[in-house]
């Protein structure tokens, strides 16, 4: 561990002695310059994916001023960054703090690992219409909160008010817009409605949104089809925002879902990311390397396509993915009701037995009742349960383990969290070098303490990043460390279109993390999965430390990013935002 000291004052040097050191180091033009803070002597990653050299970086407010060796002047505080990496702040590039965030801003499970942005939007929380702020406020789990905001601009500046350790962006989603004016019903819009859905877009937008988002594989976004996605994607680049997408597919009918988000992005005219790439059940692994095909071939012909993930072998979503759409239409309440009738229950049960549906994606059959871990639920009286796979309660119950998952969601009534193991090991260690990959946890950003211990996470919300750097470049050298520190804040920023964040250059927002490669280490796991990573010593966010010596300071100095139509008093709007994109292949 490095020393932490703060710098000696100049002024305790005689003017003689100054003008004569000057003199000597033929450092005149310095002029002493002075900054609110200086990190000496850390090996710099400037998130290029160049080779690292020691220097300093010098920051001014909340913004980078300067960086290299030996930089001149004094800081109001300098820290020693002497065998620690100095590298921009991490991007989570899908993240679902959305709730975890109204009720602890510090956001640790993130912050602790050397995150600085927080791009949410998956399921954007706005903009709502009445019902649908009274239905969150009835299917709230574990945490409580109060709904006093109608629009996503509204959203992400109560965050900001109430004080957040990292920064904040947000997409807006199609299925949000989507259920705002069609409900979650299986209908398709009409012309009027449809010009609807665009004009809640183009607001979101002009309230910040980086672009539009969906999450296909689930009620009521599955029911939106191809052209309605080109449209309303159209409406978010005339924008300046991008297309990202949890696919329709991502086992049986990968590559076909591939091809509708490259169609969408083409369709569109804006660029495209793919949420959380993987091939989920076995027999789909075979499936990587026509993916990464389909995806090269696309970048190779203009079509802007890139994609992120998480680095372990099982996700984690809901029961409502090893469930057929048609039981789920109208919604939570309605799948619930239709699941206490023998007849429908028959049938759920009988299509659930097949590990290839040919309408929908199937956890359950990716992953069997043996790989669907239970995370979370509502009610006390299941809690225990956590932890347990769908098989082992279904013993512990005597009923088959379709009929059980259906009695669960029936008891709970809620969509039950939890984990399903079907991704490959071989294939996430070929993934993460992708040189258009970047990384996500797909998790909130709790904390090891107080209402986030009523259920458990997924390890990845307290890991996934310290995993990438400990496990895929420290331990099995899939990457090296500068490709995976651009992989982490480069190029996500690059893909979102943020200008000044992701690298260390003087101008730049000053988001640095300082961490020990040698000592960086994920610790949760399934088992235990509230269990902070290590090796994160220090976090900048804006030019403040929001996490000191691995620990949270009192500073809350993140702030909403916002996309390129967001719209203000002296101007702005989707009229002057442009789709101008530029990125390298």
């Amino acid at each position: 561990m490095s020393s932490r000291r703060r710098a000696p004052r100049l002024t305790a040097l005689s003017i003689a002695g100054l003008t004569a050191l000057l003199a000597a180091s033929n450092l005149a033009t310095a002029k002493a310059e002075s900054y609110s803070l200086i990190l000496r002597g850390g090996t710099i990653y400037d998130g290029s994916g160049d080779a690292p050299y020691v220097g300093d970086v010098a920051i001014q407010g909340e913004r980078i001023a300067a960086v290299g060796p030996g930089l001149a002047g004094h800081g109001e505080r300098e820290i020693d960054a002497r065998g620690l990496a100095v590298s921009p702040g991490f991007i989570n590039m899908l993240a679902h703090p959305e709730q975890s965030l109204l009720v602890d801003g510090r956001a640790q499970s993130d912050l602790r690992q050397g995150v600085t942005l927080e791009v949410l939007g998956e399921d954007s929380m706005g903009p709502l219409s009445p019902e649908m702020k009274q239905l969150m406020v009835a299917r709230q789990g574990d945490i409580k909160f109060k709904v006093d905001w109608t629009s996503l601009g509204q959203y992400l500046e109560g965050l900001q008010a109430r004080g957040v350790s990292v920064n904040i962006a947000s997409f807006v989603s199609a299925g949000t817009v989507r259920t705002y004016v069609l409900g979650e019903g299986n209908v398709q819009p009409t012309a009027d409605q449809l010009s609807k859905m665009r004009g809640l877009v183009s607001q979101a937008m002009e309230e910040g949104a980086l672009g539009l988002t969906t999450a296909l594989e689930y009620v009521p976004a599955t029911f939106a089809r191809t052209p309605e996605l080109v449209d309303l994607a159209s409406e978010s680049g005339r924008c300046g925002g991008m297309y990202i997408a949890h696919m329709r597919n991502e086992g049986d009918r990968l590559l076909e879902s591939i091809d509708e988000t490259i169609a969408v992005a083409r369709g569109s005219g804006a660029p495209a990311e793919i949420y959380h790439f993987k091939q989920a059940g076995k027999d789909n692994w075979a499936k990587l390397e026509p993916a990464i095909a389909r995806i090269e071939a696309a970048r190779a012909q203009g079509t802007r396509i890139t994609a992120d993930m998480y680095a372990y072998v099982a996700s984690a979503t809901g029961l409502d993915a090893s469930m057929p759409p048609w039981v789920q239409d109208g919604g939570l309440e309605k799948w619930v009701e239709r699941l206490k009738d023998p007849a429908i229950r028959a049938r759920v049960a009988a299509e659930m037995r097949n590990p290839h549906p040919a309408d929908w994606d199937s956890g359950y059959g990716s992953a069997g009742p043996d790989g669907i871990l239970l995370l979370g639920f509502k009610t006390a009286a299941l809690k225990p349960l956590a932890g347990k796979t769908l098989a082992e309660v279904a013993r512990m119950r005597g009923k088959s383990p379709e009929e059980t998952a259906m009695d669960l969601v029936v008891e709970d009534g809620s969509r039950i969290e939890v984990a399903y193991f079907e991704m490959s090991e071989t294939n996430l260690r070929r993934e993460v070098a992708l040189p258009w990959m970047s990384f996500d946890s797909d998790a909130g950003a709790p904390s090891a303490e107080g209402v986030f211990l009523l259920s458990n996470d997924h390890p990845r919300a307290y890991g996934n990043f310290a995993r990438v750097l400990a496990k895929y470049v420290r331990d099995d050298k899939a990457l090296t460390l500068p490709a995976a520190i651009r992989k982490l804040s480069a190029l996500p920023a690059e893909t979102l279109s943020l200008a000044d964040r992701g690298h260390l250059r003087p101008g730049d927002m000053a988001d640095v993390v300082l961490f020990d490669p040698d000592k960086v280490q994920d610790h949760a796991t399934f088992a235990k999965p509230a269990q902070y990573a290590t090796g994160v010593v220090d976090v900048i966010v804006n030019g403040r430390l929001a996490l000191e010596n691995g620990e949270p300071t009192a500073e809350r100095p993140g702030r909403v990013v916002r996309g390129r139509a967001f719209k203000t008093a002296s101007g702005g709007g989707c009229r002057s935002a442009g789709a101008d994109w530029t990125w390298s292949r």
